[in-house]
């Protein structure tokens, strides 16, 4: 598995509630600081309030691995009540990733998935290849790993949020 290959992961869950339930919870750009991934605070910025095309947020982080830092993402696809995606970056720079949500209606309540897809941004895990790069298989799938774990705790934490006010 290469980097350069923009590599993706995704996670989908069945949740017994309406689509409009959870479309409310995954627009709540701080969902995932509830959870035990990296993200610890998100702020609108510019006065945005909610995803729109266009529309900033800055995405504070922590990992044991690689520190504290900020991002700056923005919104560039939304269809509203069924999906939105944000791409991550360093301000003015290619981006690192893009993020999303999708919402669809079923028969149980709605199916909700979270998708990543790593950018060629220079990022910190592209450092991390640059300086073993024998090791990039192993360092893209550890954190592709990553990025499952914690998309799988937002989702368990729509659901749990989802299905307790229903």
């Amino acid at each position: 598995m290469r980097y350069r290959d923009l590599p993706t992961v995704e996670v989908e869950l069945v949740i017994a509630a309406t689509a409009e339930l959870v479309w409310e919870i995954v627009t709540d750009i701080t969902l995932p600081v509830d959870n035990t991934g990296e993200l610890v605070g998100a702020v609108w910025l510019d006065g945005a309030h909610e995803p729109v095309v266009g529309a900033k947020f800055i995405g504070r982080n922590s990992n044991d691995y690689i520190g504290e830092w900020e991002t700056i993402c923005r919104v560039i696809d939304v269809e509203p009540g069924r999906r939105w995606v944000w791409e991550v970056s360093v301000e003015g720079a290619e981006p690192w990733a893009q993020w999303g949500f999708e919402v669809d209606p079923s028969r149980q309540g709605s199916v909700v998935r979270q998708f990543a897809r790593l950018g060629l941004g220079r990022s910190p895990m592209l450092t991390a290849i640059e300086n073993a790069p024998e090791k990039e298989g192993r360092i893209v799938s550890a954190r592709l790993g990553e990025h499952r774990r914690a998309m799988s705790a937002n989702l368990d934490e729509v659901k749990r949020r989802a299905e307790s006010s229903g």
